[in-house]
């Protein structure tokens, strides 16, 4: 049976006996028994094999009957006023920043289109931090960050001075462009302008909120995560990512606001289609309850008339970029080719003009629309919910913006549609004033601004603000490392089990135990973490509802409501905003956790690096752990899970912290002062360490040593003979340390040469130290110079070798502060599946490679004559002629 015979009524008599008794089921029993009724007829049907139209989604209008919405409480006219003003506020910023310098940009027709969503969620519904929870979190859509500033300015949260920098960053007395809690540290909660990662972090922190709840450790009480987003961004794969979990947990303290202005940054989001009925089946699907806001209550009194259902035909059809071309081409085109279709429907609007017709509104520019969507979203239980609002990008901007295809790019306004702008929202600015755009706040004792005072203080307070601040925790010593800090006494072990070993000692530490988080995306065995499944248990929000196979085994899958892990599935994006989500309680949730999220490094920055970045603006504390690093030590994988540039991409986040550990003790000595910098003394960094899964015998740490280590290199030993006379400095770092050291011996045994051999932990550290020493001498050239660490612990003692499992810019990072012969060793080029030995010699990065190197530099200072060289490459059966691995 077709869909055409499906719509088609060959007996109206009986469909209207069945319509009618639906009716009489509704006026007398109500709608739920409605849905009880409906629901059984349509598994009838399916049980005897009779087709049914599938469908997950409703026809295009409201999905809040007029007479089911909760009134909108307050004075409505006081709340247009005072949402004009912030209209006007938000635009003659952004104008006059542009008239400064046209070059800083600014957008003003996304929030235009969004005024009427933020206005009522402020005077309603976004409530600060009271004496018994803390302040709801929302992700506001980045480009309307001029509107949210606006409203601050007539709380006198921010001066004209602050308004009049706006996108000027520098000097600190700005606005920042969009939302970035670095650079407005007590205002912005999240960054979110990178499109697509406010949906992502706003589904996981719900999520890490229902965590913190369940686990006991924090309150939530009923505060909401609102995620303000436009129908465009939708299409980022990240924003749609993971409304599955959100459904699949039931997160029913999050709410997604999309603004559906039908339009993206060059024009229609799906002009030949129905963006808006898209998103409700995908949502739908996903398990969430979705909320349409799409027509103002003016177009109630035509629904109303429509007995027939020809206007609801006529929405059902029309396309997004018909849609758009009514805004854009006004009342009389919308009576033809909108109303014109069908006779009915132009006899339903004959007594209306043109002008009735434009004024026909949106659902998300209509307050009471609004009221009744938020009203719904927030009082609903067991889903989460995601409201669909129809607006009009550049709304009130008449032909300089409104509908316009070229909306995102407008900066300002013609004299002729400024005017039109200020007498539609009725701003007291006279036309001699208007040319100086200047700023509009009601005086202190107008009734405005005790209206929007009032609704903040019964909100609990300014909003949006950020906690910048928390308790400082007590924190492990170096002595509860202890047992890592002793060599393994023959035994072998990779990096990243002794920093299992280190995650052990965390989570039984009294003072921060419940606080840690380890966070897996689904690789926990791979990382030897298995352990911890009946320890700890793995977080889900249903508990275990089944017996897992491996029950009666000492390790076996226990899931709990109060579990501790977090295995977010293979989801590295997921895995990373929860982390993100947890590293930044102490601000969120005034509540420091302490999360370690550990991974394939190869699926870390490089997949993940937006995420990375919003964690630094975010002020992030947490650990990030890539496991299996190098190119040459996850030897069977190959060339797409062989990492030797991460700990580059780390080095471009100013407040990342990354290290590259070969032994135990480094990693104890790390992840202890990590903890320290992080929870104790609360500074805003997240670290980075890279383990690897080779295993290999730990020695004792060294006295002494913990300082350099920490600062990024110290001397390990010194390889030295009796009657050698020549000597180079070799630093390596991760496992091709023992490469380096090994390579030690042979200098020495084989060629004469004695050499220090150097543990480099953190080639970045070292490069960041170096370039703020050089940049303080360079500003204080009367004063004694500093010496940068490196040179410090190098001097002029010969030539230096450096080799490592990454790219070579990593170590080269650090030849300006070598004052003598400096080659660098590394893993450049594609990745490899083959023995670990096979790709050491490949990428040139073994122990004879390093020998070749260092007595290459000592050729070329003139120490030691080339055919030295010549024979040692000849001596370890090297070919002078092997492709370069750059190119192969």
């Amino acid at each position: 049976m077709t869909e055409q015979h499906i719509l088609e009524d060959i007996d109206p008599i009986e469909t209207k006996e069945w319509v009618d008794s639906l009716d009489s089921v509704l006026r007398e029993e109500g709608p739920e028994r409605a849905q009880y009724i409906l629901d059984r007829l349509n598994k009838e049907a399916l049980k005897s094999g009779t087709p049914m139209p599938a469908s997950i989604t409703t026809p295009y209008r409201n999905t809040i009957a007029p007479q089911n919405e909760k009134p909108l409480p307050g004075d409505l006219f006081m709340e247009r006023r005072i949402r004009s003003i912030i209209r006007w506020n938000a635009l003659a910023m952004v104008m006059k920043a542009n008239r400064q310098d046209s070059t800083l940009g600014g957008h003003i027709t996304s929030f235009s289109s969004a005024a009427t969503l933020y206005d009522i969620a402020f005077n309603h519904f976004f409530r600060g931090a009271s004496e018994t929870q803390e302040a709801d979190m929302v992700f506001f859509q980045g480009h309307i960050s001029p509107g949210i500033y606006a409203r601050s300015y007539i709380e006198g949260r921010l001066t004209d001075e602050q308004l009049d920098n706006f996108r000027r960053e520098v000097d600190g007395k700005g606005l920042s462009s969009y939302p970035h809690p670095w650079l407005m540290p007590d205002y912005w909660q999240f960054p979110t302008v990178s499109m697509g990662l406010g949906p992502l972090q706003a589904i996981y922190q719900a999520h890490v909120m229902k965590y913190q709840n369940s686990r006991g450790l924090v309150n939530q009480g009923d505060r909401k995560v609102w995620a303000f987003l436009g129908d465009g961004e939708c299409d980022e794969p990240e924003s749609l990512g993971a409304i599955a979990l959100a459904g699949r947990e039931k997160l029913d303290n999050l709410i997604f606001v999309i603004n559906c202005n039908l339009q993206r940054l060059d024009g229609p989001v799906r002009g030949n289609s129905k963006i808006v009925q898209e998103l409700e089946g995908v949502f739908r699907g996903a398990g969430w309850n979705v909320v349409k806001c799409l027509w103002g209550r003016h177009w109630d009194p035509l629904f109303e008339k429509d007995d027939k259902g020809l206007l609801q035909k006529r929405m059902d059809e029309v396309c997004d970029g018909e849609l758009q071309n009514y805004k854009a081409n006004g009342g009389a085109y919308t009576r033809e080719h909108f109303f014109g279709k069908y006779p009915e429907l132009l006899e339903m609007v004959k007594d209306m003009s043109d002008d009735d017709i434009m004024n026909l509104n949106r659902g998300g520019h209509d307050p009471y629309k609004v009221y009744a969507a938020y009203a719904e979203a927030t009082s609903h239980k067991g889903q989460p919910t995601v409201i669909l609002a129809q607006t009009v990008k550049g709304y009130g901007m008449f032909k300089a913006a409104e509908a316009q295809n070229t909306a995102h790019q407008t900066k300002k306004l013609d004299e002729e549609s400024l005017a039109q702008f200020r007498d539609k929202f009725g701003i007291p600015i006279s036309d001699e004033e208007l040319k100086d755009l200047p700023y509009y706040r009601p005086a202190e004792d107008s009734p405005e601004m005790k209206y929007l005072r009032s609704r903040r203080e019964a909100l609990h307070g300014d909003f949006p603000v950020r906690r910048k601040d928390c308790e400082a925790l007590d924190v492990p010593s170096l002595e509860d490392f202890k047992a890592q800090l002793k060599g393994t006494n023959g035994r072998e072990i990779s990096s990243t089990m002794a920093f299992v070993r280190c995650l052990n000692n965390m989570v039984k530490h009294k003072g921060i135990g419940e606080r840690v988080v380890p966070i897996v995306a689904d690789e926990a065995r791979t990382f030897g973490m298995e352990g911890m499944f009946r320890q700890l248990g793995i977080y889900s929000s249903e508990g275990q509802r089944y017996t897992p196979h491996d029950h009666q085994q000492v390790m076996f899958y226990k899931e709990s409501e109060k579990g501790q892990i977090l295995q977010e599935g293979i989801n590295e994006a997921g895995a990373m905003s929860a982390w993100l989500a947890l590293a930044t309680s102490y601000s969120n949730s005034n509540y420091p956790m302490i999360p370690v999220y550990i991974y394939y490094s190869m699926f870390g920055f490089q997949r993940i690096g937006d995420l990375a970045w919003a964690a630094g603006d975010s002020q992030a504390r947490g650990f990030l752990l890539g496991a299996t690093a190098g190119r040459t030590t996850l030897n069977g994988e190959g060339l797409q899970h062989e990492d030797g540039h991460s700990h580059i991409l780390a080095g471009t986040i100013p407040n990342c912290v990354s290290y590259d550990p070969t032994y135990s003790y480094e990693v104890a000595v790390i992840v202890q002062d990590g903890i320290r910098r992080m929870y104790k003394e609360r500074e805003s960094v997240f670290y980075y360490l890279t383990v690897m899964n080779e295993n290999y015998e730990h020695p004792d740490m060294p006295e002494g040593v913990e300082d350099g280590i920490i600062k990024g290199m110290y001397k390990l030993k010194s390889v030295e003979k009796k009657g050698n006379k020549q000597a180079v400095q070799l630093l390596g770092a991760g496992v091709i340390l023992r490469e380096v050291e090994a390579a030690a011996e042979i200098l020495s045994e084989e060629f004469g040469v004695n050499s220090d051999v150097w543990s480099v932990t953190s080639f970045n550290e070292l490069r960041r130290e170096g370039l703020d020493a050089a940049r303080w001498n360079m500003l204080h050239p009367t004063e004694k110079p500093r010496l940068p660490y490196v040179e410090q612990c190098l001097g002029d003692k010969g030539p230096v070798v450096a080799s490592t499992d990454h790219i070579k810019l990593y170590a080269d990072q650090i030849r300006p502060f070598i004052n003598s012969t400096f080659n660098v060793l590394g893993t450049d080029g594609f990745g490899r599946s083959d023995t670990r030995a096979k790709l050491r010699h490949f990428f040139e990065v073994n122990r004879y490679w390093v020998v070749v190197s260092a007595l290459s530099a000592l050729a070329k200072d003139g120490k030691i004559k080339p055919e030295v060289v010549a024979e040692a490459i000849s001596k370890f059966d090297l070919d002078p002629n092997k492709p370069n691995p750059v190119t192969c």
